[in-house]
């Protein structure tokens, strides 16, 4: 009798860039907002990053500050001053 063996695993990957805001969009707290809509200043940057990236065994989620959403299939998130929030 033949029995079949069967393994799904799973991988990420995790790239972050920096960028420069204006101070002042920070002390409003608008950076949420800013970087929504202005997601022509990091978009092509973090993808480059994101390609260049080495797979890692595993979903990634709690491995990295604010990376918490088990049932998000990509997460995104921000960090300023030691504050940051999703995307």
């Amino acid at each position: 009798m033949k029995v079949k063996i069967m393994q799904r695993s799973v991988y990420h990957k995790y790239a972050e860039v920096e960028i420069e805001i204006p101070n002042i969009i920070v002390r409003r707290g608008q950076t949420q907002e800013y970087l929504s809509d202005n997601e022509h200043l990091y978009i092509d940057k973090l993808d480059t990053a994101h390609a260049e990236a080495q797979l890692e065994f595993g979903s990634g989620v709690n491995d990295y500050a604010g990376m918490t959403d088990a049932d998000a299939e990509l997460e995104w998130r921000y960090e300023v001053n030691g504050q940051g929030g999703h995307l």
